[in-house]
Order: structure tokens, then sequence, then C-alpha cells
């Protein structure tokens, strides 16, 4: 138990790249809204969309056999997906500051990933991505405190 905890708190000094992802999340928390103090709609939005950014960059195999699997069931279903995708996501890139934040944070999530595979830290899939979310979303309140 003692030995895993310790592990657990040199793990940041074995796998630097995990600093980083914090320091991101906190430059990402200090620009994300700061308009109002409140919490408003905007930050819950960029927590969401912070959430969903780190699960699709630590599970993409899980994700990506699951739509598979939906889409290889009827060629109706693949076109819907598809369309989905290329519009929803199309008229949310379209804003470049959206696309820079998203990019930064899923390059920072992915080097933390292979940083993480480097000193063979391997936990499950949830596991390592609930950790991550907890990284970057307690990472963001802190940048948010930091700019009151």
């Amino acid at each position: 138990m003692i030995s895993a905890l310790l592990r657990l708190l040199v793990l940041p000094l074995r796998a630097p790249l995990l600093l980083l992802l914090v320091l991101i999340a906190i430059y990402e928390g200090m620009h994300w809204s700061t308009s109002s103090t409140q919490l408003s709609l905007e930050w819950v939005l960029e927590c969401l969309q912070a959430v969903l950014v780190v699960l699709i960059c630590t599970m993409p195999d899980l994700l990506l056999q699951r739509v598979s699997s939906v889409m290889a069931a009827s060629r109706v279903m693949s076109l819907v997906i598809t369309l989905l995708v290329v519009t929803i996501g199309g008229l949310y890139l379209l804003h470049l500051k959206v696309l820079a934040n998203v990019l930064i944070l899923a390059c920072a999530v992915l080097l933390a990933r292979l940083d993480l595979a480097r000193v063979r830290v391997a936990p499950p899939p949830l596991v390592l991505s609930g950790s991550l979310t907890a990284l970057v979303l307690s990472g963001a309140v802190v940048g948010r405190l930091l700019v009151r």
C-alpha cells in the first residue's frame, strides 16, 4: 500500500510530460471564459470540451471500434454518422481559437500518454481517462482561480 502510494507520488518525476499537461491545463483554464467570475455556461462547455478531448485521446481504439461496428451495420447509419461528424466537427472547428485550444490540449494528452508508456505505466483505459481528465480539470480550475 505504501509502496504503491510512493510510486504514484514519484510518477510526475518519472513521466515529466504529466507536469506539462497540468501546466497546459492551468494555462487553458486562465483563458477560458475569463469575462465572468461566476460559474457560467461557457465555463461548463469548455470543461466538457476538455473531457471530450481527453476521452478521444485516451480511448481511440474503443471509441472507433464501437463507431465502426455501428457504421458496418448499415449504409444508412454509415452515411448519417459521417454527415453528423463532418457537419458538427466543421462548424465547431471554424472558430480558430477553439481549434487551437483543442489541438494544444490533445497534443499534451497524447504526449502524456506516450510518456506513461515510456515508463511502462499502463492502467486500464477507463482509469487512465479518468485520471487524465481529473488532472486537466483540476489544472483548469487552478488557472481560473489564478485569474481572479
